[in-house]
């Protein structure tokens, strides 16, 4: 690996499913996916180590699959099968791109993926591997952006990187209101009281505990990982 100029030294990014669409209604594009990995694979060669979370909203979200009838732990399991999907999905492609990678699970399979153990994943972060943590916490009722808090509390990332549609934080949804204000840097505790969906209240109760900054970002925008990554001020800080 050759030594960029990073602003951290180890993160974890949080990608939701949708974010594999592209354009599509469903699923994965593979398009999208390659330009995914490209962009982990310039921040894993400034020398940054990286864990990723997925969420698996593109292919089954346990939430929706309890409002249309199902148990929702049945549906929450299901859900988390879907995020083995996609992160043997970013695996395969990132491999491709000769960047070393390891998929855990949090719900053991051996025969895809490696059981989640925090000293295994610790070290292959210090051999320059990404680890991708798949199947949520394991347990229904936590989502991926919780997993994402844990996850990140127990590799001691810095920061997590939540990549969403739009450019930061805002006061209300930018897509319905043109006047939607964007926040620079927000507070947990703010984040929390106006109920402004950066993640789920668990997990920025999480992030506050632990002191592990989230920066939102727009992650359509090409090259804002490495932005980000590199200590530029892109989105949104909440923290503090």
């Amino acid at each position: 690996m050759t030594a960029g100029k990073a602003a951290y030294r180890r993160v974890l990014l949080k990608l939701s499913g949708e974010a594999l669409m592209g354009g599509r209604s469903f699923g994965i594009d593979p398009a999208v996916v390659q330009a995914l990995a490209a962009e982990i694979r310039d921040v894993v060669r400034m020398g940054v180590e990286m864990g990723v979370v997925i969420g698996g909203g593109n292919i089954f979200r346990g939430i929706e699959g309890s409002a249309r009838g199902m148990e929702r732990t049945q549906a929450d399991y299901m859900g988390m099968l879907a995020t083995v999907i996609n992160s043997l999905a970013l695996q395969s492609v990132l491999e491709g791109m000769g960047v070393k990678c390891r998929v855990q699970t949090a719900i053991e399979m051996r025969e895809v993926a490696e059981p989640f153990i925090r000293r295994r994943a610790t070290r292959h972060l210090e051999k320059g591997r990404v680890v991708i943590f798949a199947a949520g916490t394991g347990n229904p009722y936590f989502t991926t952006d919780t997993a994402a808090a844990l996850r990140a509390a127990e590799i001691r990332a810095e920061v997590i990187l939540k990549a969403t549609k739009v450019d930061g934080v805002y006061d209300r949804d930018p897509v319905k209101h043109a006047d939607a204000k964007m926040f620079k840097k927000i507070s947990y505790t703010e984040a929390l009281a106006k109920n402004l969906k950066v993640m789920d209240a668990a997990a920025i109760s999480l992030c506050r505990e632990n002191e592990i900054p989230i920066r939102v970002f727009n992650i359509s925008r090409k090259g804002n990982i490495k932005a980000v990554i590199s200590g530029r001020s892109v989105g949104t800080i909440v923290g503090g």
